[in-house]
């Protein structure tokens, strides 16, 4: 799957139908938020909760390197679920409010690997199967997880992987978020079973 018109098909379908999510952590101070799904459950509606703030969404994220990861030492790295290493190579503020991180995924396992409970636990985002769409930040400082940015039918700002990533395989990803508050510079990366991945925001 071509990165470019993946993002290129989400940014045109959220620019106009586009809705941020953001939910307030009950308690952050306990560790490891290594279940991103967990905040995302019973969220059905593109609509902020209760304690979230309106965002705005729309614009393009920029393409570094024609889609390819920028340059440097990675922000972060984890690897677990059957040797899957998620790289995350840059987490930053977009124009428009919202915050774009980009990576990579490697499969290390011996077999062809995916799994469709990335998507998430949100019945909403169910059909986006093997993909990011599950992934979300945790602001400690300000006690708020931010889920990933979707239009009203579901899908999500973010890369999907369809089927199977080969043994030895690596593939880019990228996910969007509502843009955490200008003082909030750290942020808990969450998808899947993988532990979580603490990233600075550029």
């Amino acid at each position: 799957m071509d990165l470019r018109d993946s993002k290129s098909r989400l940014i045109l379908i959220v620019a106009a139908l586009g809705a941020a999510l953001v939910i307030a952590v009950a308690s952050c101070s306990g560790g490891g938020d290594g279940d991103g799904d967990e905040g995302a459950t019973g969220q059905e509606s593109g609509q902020d909760t209760e304690n979230g703030d309106g965002e705005d969404t729309g614009g393009e994220p920029t393409d570094d390197g024609e889609g390819e990861a920028p340059q440097g030492e990675p922000l972060a790295q984890v690897t677990g679920e059957q040797e899957i290493t998620l790289t995350i190579n840059d987490a930053r503020r977009e124009a428009g409010g919202f915050l774009t991180v980009e990576g990579t995924l490697t499969n290390g396992g011996g077999e062809p690997w995916g799994d469709g409970a990335w998507a998430g636990a949100e019945r909403e985002l169910a059909g986006n199967d093997f993909s990011m769409a599950g992934a979300s930040l945790v602001a400690q400082e300000e006690g708020r997880r931010y889920l990933i940015l979707r239009d009203t039918e579901g899908r999500c700002l973010c890369t999907n992987f369809g089927l199977l990533i080969n043994s030895g395989d690596t593939v880019n990803w990228f996910a969007q978020f509502p843009e955490p508050e200008a003082e909030t510079t750290e942020v808990d990366f969450n998808i899947g079973q993988l532990p979580p991945a603490t990233i600075q925001i550029r």
